[in-house]
């Protein structure tokens, strides 16, 4: 990192972003109270209220939004006259999965191998600390020459859409000029990349049921019609020879236009094991960013251990579909349901239940942002040209904010590159990345001031 002032304040602050990210990743803040204790999300929605007041924010609050998840804001003013810039991270967590097979505890910031190991270190509660980190580099260096609204949110990873209907209802409250989305990440390590698409994704829920319960399998097996294998039979549908999704009247999308992704390095990032095949056509960039891609979350049928000699009466899956901008996700949602409708064999009964849906973004990265935040990036990694990219992954926000302020230019940055392995076990931050993003952001909100 290139030796100035602000650098060298960002750089003096770290140990502290370090301690302030191991209070914060020790709260087991997943969303969902079923399995993890409200009083855990609470607790970290006060921490950051908490930590946004002793940074000299105003109208701190406690947003209690509709899906009964608590989004935290505060407003700090600047010189008059000065551009509106809404900073936006979210402190809920996906939940750790096994915890048995991390190798430290998930909600215990461990510094290992250079890197600090925890659940949502880098998503996405590294992206508040990171938001924190460039405003008090500005505030030791001259002041922060933006108005700054901070809002970060308590159910991202449910995909409820709380924050989102709490903004249609009180569209004031996050105005802005310009809109830094600190959830997405660099195409890897030391590479700065702005995201400039995100895929929308649809979830249904899919039951089949053939029988008024399940019977023996030596005795009915053979005449007696399975629901797992009519259920297998609907999901195999959804993919061709190759791998690709295959929805009925869905488009196929476009050639990925930008920043490439080398294949054998997106088999080293997603760890595909020796000698499995990926799957799908085109450019790795295409299937991920450009293409629909669907996913069999989950299967609910008897386990293994346990199971009985039966023909299964019911089964149900969970059938995730990520669509690409240009794309409409509600219509895509529809052609879903009715290709599982057609495409279920022997007459059983099949029963498809929406319960998420989320809309694609494009950013307009020819906007005076962009130029700042390219201004910015190339002083924080010296040498780089900022990269756009796209994201296979869907932030429902962007698309909300993107229609309550058409004016607002949105860029999605942060501190989930590849090796952060969010969602999965053993999730970690670059502390590199930490640093020189915070510095970025903080370049970014001086140069888009001046400009």
């Amino acid at each position: 990192m290139s030796s100035n002032p602000l650098a060298e304040t960002v750089a003096s602050l770290m140990p502290r972003a370090k301690t302030e990210l191991t209070e914060l990743v020790a709260f087991q803040s997943v969303a969902d109270f079923d399995q993890f204790p409200r009083g855990e999300s609470e607790a970290a929605a006060r921490w950051i209220a908490d930590a946004l007041r002793a940074e000299g924010f105003q109208d701190v609050a406690l947003l209690d939004t509709p899906d009964g998840t608590q989004s935290v804001y505060g407003l700090l003013p600047g010189p008059e006259g000065s551009r509106t810039v809404l900073l936006y991270a979210h402190y809920d967590v996906q939940p750790p999965l096994d915890e048995a097979a991390w190798t430290s505890p998930p909600f215990e910031l461990t510094d290992r191998d250079g890197r600090w190991y925890g659940r949502g270190s880098a998503d996405c509660k590294g992206g508040f600390i990171m938001h924190l980190l460039a405003l008090r580099a500005l505030k030791a260096d001259g002041g922060v020459p933006v108005t700054v609204k901070v809002i970060v949110e308590g159910s991202e990873e449910q995909g409820t859409g709380g924050l989102e209907r709490y903004a249609e209802a009180h569209p004031e409250l996050l105005t802005a000029d310009t809109i830094v989305i600190g959830d997405a990440g660099n195409s890897r390590v030391g590479l700065p990349t702005v995201t400039a698409t995100l895929r929308g994704m649809t979830l249904l829920r899919v039951q089949v049921d053939t029988l008024a319960g399940n019977l023996h399998s030596g005795q009915f097996g053979g005449a007696a019609p399975d629901a797992l294998a009519a259920l297998i039979r609907v999901l195999d549908s959804l993919r061709a020879e190759d791998g690709s999704t295959t929805v009925d009247g869905l488009a196929d999308g476009a050639p990925w236009p930008g920043l490439q992704y080398d294949e054998e390095q997106f088999r080293q990032d997603a760890k595909v094991l020796d000698g499995v095949e990926l799957i799908g056509s085109g450019t790795v960039a295409d299937r991920i960013w450009a293409r629909p891609a669907v996913t069999v979350l989950g299967i609910d049928c008897p386990p293994v251990v346990g199971a009985t000699p039966s023909v299964q009466a019911s089964a149900r899956a969970l059938v995730s579909l990520r669509v690409p901008p240009g794309t409409d996700a509600a219509e895509a949602a529809k052609l879903l349901q009715a290709h599982v409708e057609a495409h279920t064999p022997w007459g059983a009964r099949v029963r498809v239940e929406q319960v998420g849906l989320g809309q694609p973004f494009s950013a307009d990265t020819t906007s005076p942002a962009y130029a700042a935040m390219a201004e910015a990036m190339a002083v924080a990694y010296p040498g780089q040209e900022m990269q756009y990219a796209g994201q296979g992954g869907s932030i429902p926000l962007c698309n909300t904010l993107a229609s309550l302020y058409p004016d607002a230019e949105i860029l999605l940055i942060g501190l989930s590159e590849p090796e952060a392995q969010i969602h999965a076990v053993d999730e970690s931050v670059s502390p590199e990345e930490l640093e020189r993003l915070s510095l970025a952001e903080a370049l970014f909100l001086r140069t888009y001031a001046a400009s």
